[in-house]
């Protein structure tokens, strides 16, 4: 006869949190998505009050943008902050085996990716502009979904140069991404050549 699995209760309490600002429902979702199906409402707690737990230091938790972001709060006020974020479905809990993981919900996820994206855009500008390519080795861990959202950042206020930069992303991206990393390269171009071609006929007058 097998055993029963006696799951690890859960048990949500937002006090009297009756809304968050959407920084810190951001906030909360870019720590959580460090954790997703692997870390649950204990250790985010951790993560967003910037403790120097074992766990935390282990995985280089203390890395993500949302580390510390609510320091001056005690972790029971930060526990209430997430189950509220639970109980308004921004994330969900699944269990693997016994024990109780974050997961996003769809309107977490919403959220989230965007969040994601543009911090990676923003990144992204800074490595052309210091003309040193980081941002693109990491890419290929990204979900895909965040990926196509800053390529669409990209195509929308792309200049030359950027092209060396995705050029270079496209020789180590999948066909698919690749394929649109082609699409945003020639649009930019097609921009610039927009721009430039009534000064040339200018000239030619």
């Amino acid at each position: 006869m097998s055993k029963k699995i006696r799951r690890v209760p859960v048990v949500l309490d937002a006090g009297e949190i009756k809304s968050l600002p959407m920084e810190d429902i951001k906030m909360i979702l870019r720590g959580a998505d460090e954790l997703i199906s692997t870390g649950g409402r204990s250790i985010l707690a951790k993560l967003l009050k910037g403790s120097k737990d074992k766990k935390i230091l282990e995985y280089k938790l203390d890395q993500c943008p949302a580390y510390g972001y609510y320091h001056d709060l005690k972790l029971d006020d930060i526990s209430k902050c997430i189950d509220w974020m639970i109980k308004k479905d921004y994330l969900r809990i699944k269990y693997d085996y016994r024990l109780p993981l974050l997961i996003f919900s769809p309107q977490g996820w919403k959220i989230e990716k965007e969040t994601f994206a543009e911090e990676l855009f923003i990144r992204f500008c800074m490595d052309v502009k210091e003309k040193n390519a980081r941002v693109i080795f990491e890419m290929k861990d990204v979900d895909r979904q965040v990926v196509l959202l800053v390529l669409d950042k990209i195509e929308s206020i792309g200049t030359v140069e950027f092209l060396t930069y995705l050029e270079a992303w496209k020789l180590m991206e999948v066909k698919k991404v690749a394929a649109r990393i082609s699409v945003v390269e020639n649009s930019i171009k097609a921009n610039v050549y927009a721009t430039k071609r009534p000064i040339e006929s200018q000239k030619r007058m």
